[in-house]
């Protein structure tokens, strides 16, 4: 057995979580599931189950960086079962903006749809192609009719991405708005699970 941690990640956080352990020299094991899994959550659940009982016997530790990601509660019942803990909140929205800023952000204009440097970097791919707007650019009002603005929450000042996130916007006829967020909550909560070991895999 391995005595140390597993990460098992969404991809959209994989980036991120690779930087971070890098950057303060932390030890761990990221395994990333796809991204594309946000178009199909109900796909989640089993698909961390199953890296779950794969890394049992190889990792003494397992931590889930995933938010709950449309699932509905069922990554927190499965993850109750198997004993693994997982990042707080809903969604890497809220990890990257922090929990009360977001909430103001949700109070200012409730139709706000997101973007992280992940989604602004792969918005063609995840966005457009993954729900099918390349094809039935129609469907557009039925996906987006609720929304009035964009927010690009940007981990890094990168001005190609701020630049595809501009577009995104003007692509979905939003609003658009940029906030640095840098990594924000994510940073504080890998911290605490690297910093102050917890018997997240049990025997």
């Amino acid at each position: 057995m391995e005595t140390g941690l597993l990460i098992i990640a969404c991809g959209a956080l994989g980036r991120e979580l690779t930087a971070l352990l890098r950057a303060n020299g932390w030890q761990a094991t990221v395994q990333c599931l796809p991204a594309e899994l946000h178009n199909r959550p109900q796909l989640i659940t089993e698909r961390v189950r199953a890296k779950i009982h794969a890394g049992r016997g190889r990792f003494s530790r397992i931590f889930v960086a995933y938010g709950d990601c449309g699932t509905g509660g069922e990554l927190d019942r499965m993850l109750a079962e198997e004993g693994v803990e997982r990042l707080p909140g809903a969604h890497c929205y809220q990890f990257f903006a922090g929990q009360k800023a977001f909430e103001e952000l949700s109070e200012q204009e409730p139709g706000t749809f997101y973007l992280t440097d992940f989604l602004a970097r792969h918005f063609q791919r995840l966005v457009i192609q993954g729900l099918g707007l390349d094809r039935h650019p129609q469907l557009a009002p039925l996906y987006f009719g609720h929304y009035r603005r964009l927010v690009y929450l940007a981990q890094r000042r990168d001005p190609d991405l701020e630049a595809r996130a501009r577009e995104a916007a003007r692509e979905l006829g939003l609003d658009y708005q940029y906030r640095y967020t840098g990594y924000g909550d994510l940073a504080g909560s890998l911290e605490a699970i690297i910093q102050e070991p917890m018997p997240l895999c049990p025997s």
